[in-house]
């Protein structure tokens, strides 16, 4: 064959009318039709085969059988498919249903022991709710942090789940809230007496009581201020607070950083303010008598808490004379407070750094701002020799070779100073949560110390006796700047007048007589 008489057809070469094979599939079914020959009456077999198209033609027809059983085949599955997913459907919503009937049983239940165990154990109907709740979850154990903490352990069958809660003992808790406990005993775990803590609970029973939930009983307001002051008295970690109130750790936690804030914003305005004119005037008398200085209206002392190194800034409140005394690197921030003569404080101001010396602790104050408004006109506050002499603060005298009248006024002052020293000592010894590091977070620690300080006033206010037990040595936390800062002149000259005073009166007595 010569090559160059191959041709290539394309596909509509074959699919023309004027196509040969279209002519001979024609021309067999013509001569079968005329000739009435056998076959299957449309087609000459016989021709067909001489042809050579009977093979095509058959294996048409068997595609065309094949196709049709393919088609038959996909419907029947896709009729079961769909039979079964309906099966499907119809049995999940049936579980849905019965699912259904049962919780509404349950919730029936809960209703019936409410109305007959309310009385006695209130929790419990709290406890089957919650339970029914968790069986919709699948299989396994939920455990509960329940803020009541009276759990009890439900077992519940078939398909349900069980539920854990944990079981924590108020034994201890019960006793002290018992009409019939010691006086002596109550006394000695909360610092007061029983009828003071009545007062605190009924005065802060507004700002944190909580209402009953569906799930649990609230904690009674007795129990959360006792558990707060239980932990400040004692400074114990709030593990030992847990065991003692049975209460969760983080419940324990919370509840001690919202009475601690309640104390402040209900009971410091009323506990904790600077004295009216009429009250003014009875500590100016009191303090006069103590050291025959007139218009002393309050002494001034500084104190440092200490505190776990903080996260920022560690070198601000790096407190390098209770490191030196301590033998180990510590840490602190400043309370700095004014009392009366009664040991009352009157002003306060918390959390600065340890590192600052009392004078900057000072200048940070609202005591200066009060000072520079004019608000302490005609009044001395006594400080130490850490502060600077002004016209409303009386200092001692610091340099060498004093005069008598000089001695004398030293020690006078010293007598007031000792008012201040004395109720820091009685607030440290009192609330032992300030003779250690606590876990309490530093953004915190001011609120709890501002808490301290106004119970503080409301036992020495109701003449509450301090436990010969309770002991701390306060040490001089005196911290002197090292520029001291230049006194004004009228602050000399007063100071001067009231040592010669003193001494003329015979009112500066010294050691040295």
């Amino acid at each position: 064959m010569d090559i160059n008489s191959f041709t290539f057809h394309s596909p509509e070469d074959y699919y023309t009318i004027n196509s040969p094979w279209f002519q001979d599939l024609d021309n067999g079914f013509n001569k079968q039709h005329k000739k009435g020959g056998g076959g299957n009456g449309y087609f000459n077999e016989d021709e067909l085969k001489k042809s050579g198209y009977g093979d095509i033609f058959s294996s048409l027809l068997l595609l065309e059988e094949e196709a049709k059983q393919e088609d038959a085949q996909w419907l029947t599955e896709s009729r079961e498919e769909k039979a079964l997913f309906e099966s499907n459907h119809k049995r999940k919503v049936q579980a849905m249903d019965e699912f259904y009937d049962q919780l509404q049983h349950h919730y029936s239940e809960v209703n019936h022991l409410d109305g007959l165990c309310a009385s006695k154990r209130p929790w419990k109907p709290a406890t089957a709710l919650a339970a029914t709740v968790a069986t919709t979850s699948g299989n396994g154990k939920v455990e509960l942090d329940d803020e009541a903490s009276k759990g009890t352990t439900t077992t519940m069958t078939g398909q349900q789940r069980r539920l854990w809660v944990k079981d924590r003992s108020q034994d201890w808790w019960d006793r002290c809230n018992h009409q019939d406990f010691p006086e002596e005993e109550f006394r000695k775990a909360f610092r007061m007496s029983k009828s003071t803590f009545g007062l605190i609970c009924r005065e802060l029973e507004p700002a944190v009581m909580k209402k009953n939930t569906m799930l649990r009983d609230a904690i009674p307001v007795r129990q959360r201020v006792a558990a707060c002051i239980w932990r400040l008295a004692t400074g114990e970690p709030l593990r030992l607070v847990s065991k003692r109130f049975g209460l969760g750790i983080s419940t324990c936690h919370k509840l001690v950083l919202e009475v601690c804030s309640a104390i402040n914003t209900v009971l410091m305005p009323k506990f904790l303010q600077w004295p009216d004119e009429k009250k003014m005037k009875e500590i100016k008398e009191e303090f006069k008598l103590i050291s025959g200085i007139p218009n002393i209206g309050g002494s001034l002392h500084t104190t440092h808490v200490p505190i776990i190194a903080p996260k920022v800034n560690v070198a601000a409140y790096f407190n390098r004379r209770h490191t030196e005394r301590n033998q180990k690197t510590s840490y602190s921030i400043t309370v700095q407070g004014v009392v009366d003569q009664k040991g009352i404080f009157r002003d306060v101001c918390i959390g600065w750094p340890g590192s600052m010396p009392d004078d900057q602790v000072l200048e940070k104050s609202a005591l200066l701002q009060r000072a520079n408004k004019g608000g302490l006109k005609d009044v001395w506050i006594v400080g130490n020799s850490g502060y600077p002499l002004k016209d409303w603060l009386l200092v001692p005298y610091t340099h060498r070779n004093l005069t008598w009248a000089q001695h004398g006024f030293n020690e006078r002052i010293g007598e007031v100073q000792n008012v201040a020293k004395e109720a820091f000592a009685r607030l440290k010894r009192r609330w032992a949560c300030l003779q250690k590091r606590t876990e309490i977070k530093l953004q915190e620690l001011p609120m709890v110390l501002g808490a301290c300080c106004v119970l503080h006033n409301i036992c020495e206010m109701t003449n509450e006796e301090m436990d010969p037990e309770l002991q701390f040595e306060l040490f001089d936390d005196e911290m002197i700047p090292g520029n001291k800062s230049r006194s004004s002149n009228a602050a000399a000259l007063a100071r001067d007048n009231i040592a010669h005073n003193l001494l003329h009166h015979g009112l500066g007595r010294t050691s040295f007589h």
